[in-house]
């Protein structure tokens, strides 16, 4: 099964500059709870933003530069042979941005999780459309707090 994961605003947008617009611890946790012990596929500037491999799983990084590499990632050309290397490893994988894989990706997803954050951002990578092709199984609303400065949902989507 391959699930796409991933945070937007009311705007689909996911981040700008190559970082994210918001802070939710909730999010990070809910985040590594799903992907622990899983591959996850993600584009070489997603990496680059998150500056090393993420524990307890398996990175793999999609570059159209071959010569690109860094210690205890799997390197792939394209969105394909990712899901294909990542199938040889778990039945149950993640796609975690940033918006071209998003893109690519989705057309092999199964499933989408989503943080969908109650604001509007400026950035500059927007998630590409889904809501025609999935529909919702689940929410959990998540009210602003201490730690969390916006309200968000956690959304649960199947494909159609």
């Amino acid at each position: 099964m391959i699930t796409l994961i991933a945070a937007h605003d009311k705007n689909q947008l996911i981040g700008g500059k190559n970082k994210l617009l918001w802070h939710l611890p909730k999010d990070l946790i809910r985040f590594k709870k799903l992907t622990s012990g899983h591959p996850i596929i993600m584009g070489r500037k997603t990496f680059e933003s998150i500056g090393k491999p993420l524990p307890n799983r398996t990175n793999i990084v999609v570059t159209r530069n071959r010569k690109w590499n860094y210690p205890e990632i799997i390197v792939s050309t394209g969105v394909p042979e990712a899901i294909k290397m990542a199938n040889e490893i778990d039945s149950k994988i993640f796609i975690i941005g940033g918006a071209e894989i998003y893109k690519q990706g989705i057309l092999y997803c199964s499933s989408l999780e989503i943080t969908e954050v109650h604001g509007v951002y400026n950035g500059d990578a927007w998630l590409c459309k889904y809501k025609s092709d999935f529909f919702e199984t689940s929410r959990e609303k998540h009210k602003i707090d201490e730690k969390h400065k916006v309200e968000f949902d956690f959304v649960q989507y199947k494909k159609k």
